[in-house]
């Protein structure tokens, strides 16, 4: 029970930093070519949209994730 919840945690915490890194990097550009500025309404959205792409890989990556490690 305790290694499902420590990798539960670790599943979250990992894709959380893989939603930052991806939107970071798509955002930058957008920031430097002026495309929106910083706090915009674009940096949401560019934010939202990958947040949103994040999650649903997360929850379909899941399932193969934790048939493979307790099978």
């Amino acid at each position: 029970m305790i290694k499902r919840v420590v990798i539960g945690f670790l599943y979250v915490s990992t894709w959380v930093i893989i939603w930052g890194t991806v939107g970071s990097l798509i955002d930058f550009p957008l920031l430097k070519n002026e495309i929106y500025v910083a706090g915009s309404l674009g940096q949401i959205i560019t934010f939202l949209i990958t947040g949103l792409i994040s999650i649903i890989a997360s929850i379909n990556l899941f399932p193969k994730l934790i048939s493979s490690r307790f099978n």
